[in-house]
């Protein structure tokens, strides 16, 4: 049987040995998504110079202004397109990387609830007479606190929905406009 001291340092030994790994998980999560971050922008960056070099010479070998012109509107549509499917490439990195995020601290805060109910229950088998009250008390307080998490958890990942939802059909809206606009240039 162990003491109520000794259980309360070992449970803040493991709790500081998750918050270790948390931070770990986070940034290992965090630095894939700059990876893929940096892998976007670079082939991005890559094939906006080989366009921008084979649209500039095109431009350059036109005959007439017509022709230069007609060049620069086709020039425009596809580009548009790019940049658009890039923000949502973008958005989506975004959004992956927020969720393995989410994932994750919520897999720790509900083993580190597991933990402090177990010590909690524990320590109520080793109380002295008449503590039951004060057991029952920081029970309740922290079922409490565990059901204002999950509130605001759900919370934040209503709006996050919400967020991603009205980009996307933002996106959607300005690659619509985008296309009416190029095809009434086109006539």
């Amino acid at each position: 049987m162990t003491t109520l001291t000794e259980q309360f340092s070992a449970a803040t030994k493991a709790n500081f040995e998750a918050q270790i790994a948390l931070f770990s998980q986070f940034a290992s999560k965090t630095f894939d998504g700059v990876e893929k971050l940096i892998d976007l922008n670079l082939k991005a960056t890559k094939s906006s110079l080989e366009e921008t070099q084979d649209a500039a010479h095109k431009l350059f070998s036109a005959k007439d202004a017509q022709e230069f012109f007609s060049l620069s509107s086709a020039h425009a549509q596809p580009t548009v397109e790019k940049g658009l499917a890039y923000g949502r490439h973008l958005a989506g990195i975004f959004s992956s990387t927020q969720a393995e995020l989410t994932k994750t601290a919520e897999g720790q805060i509900a083993e580190a609830n597991r933990k402090v109910i177990s010590l909690i229950d524990e320590a109520s088998k080793t109380a002295p007479a008449g503590s039951e009250q004060a057991i029952t008390f920081v029970k309740t307080a922290f079922g409490n606190l565990n059901a204002g998490y999950e509130q605001f958890s759900k919370s934040a990942k209503q709006a996050t929905e919400a967020l991603e939802s009205n980009v996307s059909n933002a996106v959607e809206q300005l690659s619509q406009a985008t296309v009416k606009a190029a095809s009434r240039s086109k006539k």
